[in-house]
This record gives C-alpha cells, sequence and structure tokens, in this order.
C-alpha cells in the first residue's frame, strides 16, 4: 500500500491529532488514528476530519485534555477540542445488539481487532499508527482500497441489521470515490432498502447531500436507483421513469434518463444545486399531456411545490427549501431572458440564487438540445451589467415621497416599484429626476 503523503503530516489538524496520540500513548494507552482518514491518507485524499481510536476510557480521555466534550460518553465517545479543531476520541469496543436499525443498545469495551470488525466497510476499518508510521489492517481494508471496492465487514446482512443508514453510506462511498460496489454486499443493500425508513429523515438528508454534492452526481443517481433506496426515498424522483419527452427538444429519452444526463453534467455542485438539479423535473410526470405533442404544462410551479413537500420530509432547513425549490420554480424562465424587459432581466439576475440557477440551466441544455444560446447571452450580460446595476441603491424612499406630499398607504409602494423600474431601465438616474417624474406622473393620475 502506498504510503502516507507527506504533505499531510505537515497539516496542522494532522499534526494536532498525532499529537493527541502521542499524549494517550504516553499516559500508558493505545492509540491510533482509525476509518475514513486512514483511507484517505492512503488514497492520497485530504481527510476532512481524524478519529481516534483508543484504550483509554472517557473519564481517562477527559483527564488527559483540558477541553472534552461527552458526545457519546455511554458509548466509550468524547470529543478532544484543541485550538480551532475538534477530534472524535472513542474507546475500543464491541457494540451489543441493535435495537433500532441505529443504535446499540450498549456497548463492551474491547480490542482493536473488536472494534475493527464491528465497523461498516473494510475500507473504513483501518487503524494507522503515526508514531511507527504503519497501518494495522485486521479486515483487509487495503486490499480493497487496492482493488477499489465497497465490501461490508463480516456478513452485509447483519451489518446493515445493525445500522440502516450503512445501505445508503455503501452507496455513497461507491460513487464518491470511484469503487465498485462488492457483489453479496449490494445484493444485502437491495434485499433491505425498505427498511431504511427506520432511520431519521435529517441523517438520510445528510447522506443524500453528501451523494449529490459529490464527484459524480449522475452516478449516485443510477446506484441509489439500482439499489432499491431510491423508491423509499425519493418516490418523486423514481416516477420520472417512462415519463416520455417531446423528441425535437429531448432526444435523449425519458424525463428520469434526462435528469441522470444532467447531474453527470455537475462536479462536486453546491447542495442547493445538487437538490434543485435533481428536483428540477419532478413536476413532469403529473403534468404529462398529449396534444399538438408532448407537453408539461405548468411542470415548473408544480415542480416547486412537491419539491418543497420533499425538502420538509427530508428536513431541510426553510432557507435551503427556499432556494432549492426556486431553482424548480425559475428553471424555465431561461427560454425567455432574451425578450424580457431590461428591468425584468436585471431583477432576474440579481437574485440570490441565480449563480446556481444559471449552472442548473447550463447542465440542463447539454443534457437534452445542448442549445447554449440563452446561457451564452446571460454570460455576456454578466460582463456588461456590474452588480451596482443590478441591484443598484434605491433612489428614492418612502421618507422622499411623504415629505412631497403624497399620503401614507399603498401608493406609496406602488410609486416606489414604478420608479425602481424605471431606474432599472435606465430611464431615471438620479433621486431629482426620479422626485421630479413621480410627482408629475402621480399628482397628474390623481387630478
Amino acid at each position: 500500500m502506498t504510503s502516507l503523503k507527506a504533505g499531510f503530516k505537515r497539516s496542522p489538524k494532522y499534526r494536532r491529532a498525532v499529537e493527541i496520540v502521542q499524549r494517550l500513548r504516553k499516559a500508558g494507552h493505545e492509540a491510533f488514528l482509525v476509518g475514513g482518514c486512514v483511507r484517505d491518507l492512503l488514497m492520497g485524499r485530504p481527510p476532512t476530519d481524524f478519529d481516534i481510536a483508543t484504550s483509554a476510557r472517557p473519564e481517562e480521555v477527559t483527564k488527559l485534555f483540558r477541553r472534552t466534550l461527552p458526545v457519546g460518553a455511554q458509548f466509550g465517545v468524547m470529543l478532544v477540542l484543541e485550538e480551532t479543531h475538534q477530534f472524535e476520541v472513542a474507546t475500543f469496543r464491541t457494540d451489543l445488539k441493535y435495537r433500532d436499525g441505529r443504535h446499540p443498545e450498549g456497548v463492551v469495551f474491547s480490542t482493536p481487532r473488536k472494534d475493527a470488525l464491528r465497523r461498516d466497510f473494510t475500507v473504513n476499518g483501518l487503524f494507522f499508527d503515526p508514531v511507527r508510521s504503519r497501518v494495522i489492517d485486521y479486515v483487509k481494508g487495503q486490499e480493497d482500497i487496492e482493488k477499489k471496492l465497497i465490501r461490508a465487514i463480516g456478513n452485509p446482512v447483519r451489518r446493515f441489521e445493525e445500522d440502516r443508514l450503512r445501505m445508503l453510506r455503501a452507496v455513497r462511498f461507491t460513487v464518491t470515490l470511484g469503487f465498485e460496489i462488492d457483489p453479496a454486499t449490494f445484493r444485502a443493500v437491495q434485499e433491505a432498502a425498505a427498511k431504511i425508513t427506520q432511520v431519521s429523515p435529517e441523517r438520510i438528508r445528510d447522506e443524500l447531500v453528501k451523494l449529490f454534492s459529490g464527484p459524480h452526481p449522475g452516478r449516485g443517481l443510477t446506484l441509489l436507483d439500482e439499489s432499491g433506496l431510491l423508491r423509499v426515498i425519493l418516490p418523486e424522483v423514481e416516477r420520472m421513469k417512462g415519463v416520455a419527452q417531446p423528441p425535437e427538444f429531448h432526444p435523449e429519452g425519458d424525463v428520469y434518463t434526462h435528469t441522470v444526463l444532467l447531474l453527470k453534467h455537475l462536479k462536486n455542485p453546491h447542495p442547493i444545486l445538487a437538490l434543485g438539479a435533481l428536483l428540477h423535473d419532478v413536476g413532469k410526470p403529473s403534468t404529462f399531456r398529449v396534444a399538438d405533442r408532448i407537453r408539461f404544462d405548468g411542470h415548473d410551479r408544480v415542480g416547486a411545490a412537491i419539491t418543497q413537500r420533499v425538502c420538509r420530509r427530508l428536513r431541510f432547513s426553510n432557507a435551503e427549501t427556499s432556494a432549492i425549490s426556486t431553482l424548480v420554480a425559475n428553471h424555465m424562465r431561461f427560454k425567455d431572458v432574451r425578450q424580457m424587459r431590461l428591468s425584468t432581466l436585471k431583477r432576474f439576475m440579481a437574485a440570490p440564487t441565480f449563480s446556481e440557477e444559471l449552472k442548473l440551466h447550463r447542465a440542463d441544455c447539454l443534457a437534452s438540445h445542448k442549445d447554449l444560446t440563452n446561457w451564452r447571452f446571460l454570460r455576456k450580460k454578466l460582463k456588461e451589467l456590474p452588480p451596482q446595476e443590478l441591484k443598484p441603491k434605491r433612489l428614492i424612499d418612502g421618507h422622499d415621497l411623504l415629505r412631497l406630499g403624497f399620503p401614507e398607504g399603498p401608493l406609496i409602494g406602488t410609486i416606489l416599484k414604478a420608479v425602481e423600474e424605471r431606474q432599472l431601465e435606465g430611464t431615471l438616474t438620479s433621486k431629482p429626476e426620479a422626485l421630479d417624474w413621480a410627482a408629475e406622473e402621480f399628482r397628474r393620475k390623481e387630478s
């Protein structure tokens, strides 16, 4: 197996993790780096977190380190805080019977070997001794990294009975690492897929976000479907299968095929874009009709409503739900951008989600008719129109209108909107012009 890259050894977080291992060792305990960080270091990938496994009990970890948090002390898990970094430090353990497809009834503190055997996948079951610079492998994890294979440790059926979330993690690791999945492990996922509902919506959401905002979201959707998990977690997406589209606009095939292709044009997208892309055509199955051709009238509006329901079910925040559903609601507006009034176009381009919407539009085109005319038009406009022109400071406010003698009430808002419209069109450029125009235009209408 390839040795660790020297560059990672120089990273501050890695050094802090090694210092924690050394302090535990100095106190007479066994301690190693463990899990995903070892896998990533061996693959030459920068780990996001460094976890540590040790023979020290939680109360002993607390005595050794100044700042700790008992995030799961009953399971032997402590959080050690060092400067701005945090590290999960867990006692070697064997889990007792799992009560709910997620949590064990208790744990028995044990040995490194038994600790490795209770973990999920071989590539995550490795220990690394940073003092002697050696990998400790009880599960043939190094071999599976070489083979680029995700394989459950021991009996996969039992692993997924213990923790149903591992089914989604199997799909996620396979896709994000660019690996294949062991056939026996995959069969176990397919057989137990319906039981993923035993996992909390929040945990399912987090795995979906990691899956679809990773390097291969298109493959993520395909493997999620083949595993049987898609129909349970996202039946709204599964219903896209077999929904035909007009071939003059969508030569690639049905709505589901189009969505897979669209996702393949994204790499490590922002989570808002990833979910917006996944759900952008979710309204098509329920709006399908055949007239002069296949049509999906209002599928953007219907899709936005469905998206809101999906996001709420998965416990996305209100802000995330709003942003994702906005991408779905607006994805059809791009066909009209060259006909929009300048003020309308500027408002469209000034929206907080526009950057992600534009990326979605490009991928949408590339996955269908491949006509990027409107995308190029908007890219050109972005260069021509600086941010201060897209969203300029108001020329006047309500206090200015009250001083002009306009009464309080709805008329104030009407005037401000009309002034903003002309400001965006470029026909009003200063406060005196705006006040003169408002006085003349609206007093003339009142008289």
